[in-house]
């Protein structure tokens, strides 16, 4: 072929690759409470541009609290939430097809700041804030744990409900007597004076758990994962990545830093440790197995107030995930 004839081939296979367009993305919806990890993570994953690595495109709704993810997922308005086994356990068992993939087996505290309240005995007559509504997973286990002792919270003691923000306030100015929070702000209310009464990590080995149970995690519909199973599967390679930098690097967890309300650091060095240590390690067989422990022990205490109608951890539960490549 002659040079001439050689260069003009060249030139037009250039001008091919630069008109060609480019594959989408593949879009997902999210919707995380603004005050959880996720938004940490979601903060380290548009700075190092993993969601681009990974082919994603993330549309992000934040939200004041757990209840309005629950409702979000459920109304089809996201794609994904983060939520509790417990309660995805519940919905399908009344027939709905959500299921869950495991994202941080960090799980919060009963706090106090009066002395004299040593156990659960101990919050008769008292006002509790509860983080998040009557049915997050932690407040169930408590209400079962606390049945254990023959002492059914909502009769006892007066429940306050509400964001997780709001109830870490109102427990500090002392308008509430007690507060079962999440892990990060029961750190902070830590800090501020107030102690543990009960990690809900004991109140998870009592009930039947053998090792540290995952208590979070991501929540999608089963139809939409049979259509979305290789963006799901490089979206949990993305978000482990993700997990990665922000307990090793300090650059990523700089960039998370930038999302924590709380500018204390000896308060943020617990934040990152705690966070660390909740990044789950164990098999979804494994997982599976504690969630079916628990649930059972539950069911049994509480009957259906407090799991719903199924006796056993309704199949298909937790999700089982499709083997990803991290990028396309």
């Amino acid at each position: 072929m002659r040079p001439i004839f050689q260069n003009l081939l060249l030139a037009a296979l250039i001008a091919l690759l630069v008109v060609a367009p480019a594959r989408a993305a593949d879009r997902l919806r999210l919707a995380l409470q603004k005050t959880g990890s996720g938004v940490w993570e979601l903060a380290v994953i548009t700075a190092f541009g993993l969601d681009k690595q990974a082919g994603l495109e993330l549309a992000v709704t934040e939200l004041a609290n757990t209840d309005a993810a629950k409702i979000a997922i459920q109304s089809g308005s996201v794609d994904i939430v983060v939520s509790d086994w417990l309660w995805v356990a519940r919905q399908r068992a009344a027939g709905a097809t959500l299921t869950f993939y495991p994202h941080s087996t960090a799980i919060g505290s009963l706090m106090a700041r009066d002395r004299s309240v040593r156990n659960v005995a101990d919050l008769a007559g008292k006002k509790i804030g509860v983080a998040g509504g009557p049915l997050d997973k932690s407040w169930l286990m408590l209400r079962a744990y606390a049945q254990r002792s023959g002492i059914d919270l909502e009769k006892a003691a007066t429940i306050v409900y509400g964001a997780p923000p709001l109830i870490a306030e109102k427990t500090a100015d002392g308008e509430l007597d007690a507060a079962l929070e999440f892990w990060n702000f029961a750190a902070d209310l830590e800090a501020r004076g107030l102690f543990r009464v009960l990690d809900l990590r004991k109140v998870e080995t009592a009930l039947g758990a053998k090792g540290a149970p995952v208590v979070t995690g991501y929540v999608f519909d089963e139809g939409f994962a049979a259509k979305n199973r290789e963006p799901l599967a490089r979206f949990f390679a993305m978000i482990d990545k993700a997990r990665s930098l922000i307990a090793t690097s300090d650059a990523a967890w700089r960039v998370a830093m930038q999302r924590i309300p709380v500018k204390d650091p000896s308060v943020l060095a617990l934040y990152r440790e705690s966070y660390a240590e909740g990044i789950p390690t164990r098999s979804i067989g494994e997982e599976r197995a504690d969630a079916a422990l628990l649930y059972a022990t539950l069911a049994e205490i509480g009957g259906p107030a407090l799991v719903g109608r199924a006796k056993t951890l309704p199949a298909g539960t937790f999700y089982e995930a499709a083997p990803a490549s991290a990028a396309r």
